[in-house]
């Protein structure tokens, strides 16, 4: 693969990270946190409370305004053995909004806990407790197939509810592995931002887990533009890296819709652009190699992972985003949607954002590889500091506010 000047290994972006700085709650109030506040090589340690005042007037914030479901499911086998259905995204209807209003069936690409025990036929789902409103559902779940290392399951139901309300019957919060706990009643609020509301995501995006209804507003009264994007999150941002060499990491792709009208303020946006957790930066930084597809008379559907770095970038920001706007008006479309599988790594261009909001991220992750692509080296004094400073890490954790190198 000759698209890359050097080759990445993933063991140079570790570090120790203590397990005592993992968050494995929340703190009582979501704006309580800490925030790391990273310019020009120097490390300030500020208060979230404070980062209205350190976001210059007239720059755009971007945040991702997904909504998380209740994406873990548990069924029984007649032999008494649990299966774990985590739901990934709908496959029949492949529509969300679609998926979620049906009333008695659908079909769900999935990942399976204790697979080996399921391999064909129907499960029930899971009630001990004897709940009646579990009895009334019959929710059930059927085999359907492999794709790769997911699976396709049909889930059915009856009561004429949506799945939807399915789902909030029966799912639990899919808080992250890492937190080594089972969902507690704060998740359901908490593992949620302020502003959600999509439904999609198996994974929050964390970033804007600290923001409330009063850091939004003093930001509108500073003149900063609140913009929002659609990006589904999904369990891949969990995926560990198990090859050295990066370019053999296969990264998930995600789906994202966003507005004509948000692309022609972002065509037009003079200011800073930050980017409010790493989705919200990998639907930013995906949109000018779509604009190249649109250039080029290509159907932008999917973004593939290295295309970014394979591609010649012939066009500025503003025309990369004038495509995709002339495309939008050729199809009368006032949304334009994709799938992303961008990698954001060390040697990436970024084009649209300056500044990025975001927790600190686990040791050899492509979250990590995405920081160390916008602040360099960098980000090894960042988390250094953060661990020896007592910072809390991870999803629950506290936050920072990074400006491009």
């Amino acid at each position: 693969m000759k698209f890359m000047k050097e080759t990445i290994h993933i063991d140079n972006y570790n570090y120790h990270l203590p397990e005592n700085s993992i968050a494995s709650h929340p703190l009582q109030e979501r704006d309580a946190s800490r925030l790391l506040h990273y310019k020009k090589g120097n490390i300030y340690d500020r208060n979230f409370k404070e980062l209205p005042s350190l976001i210059p007037e007239g720059s755009m914030m971007v945040f991702n305004n997904t909504r998380v479901v209740p994406a873990r499911l548990l069924f029984v086998k007649e032999s008494g053995a649990l299966i774990e259905v985590f739901c990934l995204e709908p496959v029949l209807p492949t529509d969300y909004n679609l998926s979620f209003a049906q009333t008695e069936s659908v079909v769900w690409r999935v990942m399976i806990g204790n697979k080996k025990r399921w391999k064909r036929g129907i499960i029930k789902l899971y009630n001990p407790l004897r709940q009646e409103i579990y009895t009334h559902l019959s929710l059930s779940a059927t085999y359907e197939g492999q794709e790769g290392d997911t699976f396709n399951v049909r889930f059915s139901w009856q009561g004429g509810y949506n799945f939807s309300e399915v789902l909030a019957i029966c799912g639990k919060t899919p808080i992250p592995p890492y937190l080594a706990r089972e969902e507690e009643q704060e998740d359901k609020e908490r593992y949620q931002t302020v502003y959600a509301l999509w439904r999609g995501s198996v994974a929050a995006p964390t970033a804007g887990l600290h923001f409330t209804d009063n850091i939004l507003s003093s930001l509108k009264d500073k003149n900063i533009n609140i913009s929002e994007v659609t990006l589904h999150v999904g369990a891949g941002t969990f995926m560990p890296v198990k090859t050295n060499d990066i370019l053999l990491h296969e990264m998930h792709s995600e789906p994202f819709t966003v507005t004509r009208d948000f692309i022609e303020r972002l065509c037009n946006q003079k200011g800073e652009v930050i980017a409010v957790g790493t989705t919200s930066a990998r639907c930013l930084e995906s949109l000018y190699y779509f604009g190249l597809m649109c250039y080029n008379g290509e159907e932008p559907r999917l973004l593939p992972q290295w295309e970014a770095y394979r591609l010649a970038p012939l066009l500025t920001k503003e025309a990369a985003l004038e495509a995709i706007l002339n495309y939008l008006q050729k199809h009368q479309m006032d949304f334009f949607s994709a799938r992303t599988q961008i990698m954001i790594v060390p040697s990436f261009k970024f084009r649209f954002i300056n500044g990025l909001i975001t927790n600190f991220h686990q040791p050899k992750s492509t979250l990590l590889l995405l920081i160390a692509a916008f602040i360099g080296e960098d980000w090894r004094s960042c988390y250094v500091h953060a661990i020896q400073n007592d910072y809390r890490f991870l999803s629950y954790g506290d936050s920072s506010l990074l400006w491009a190198k």
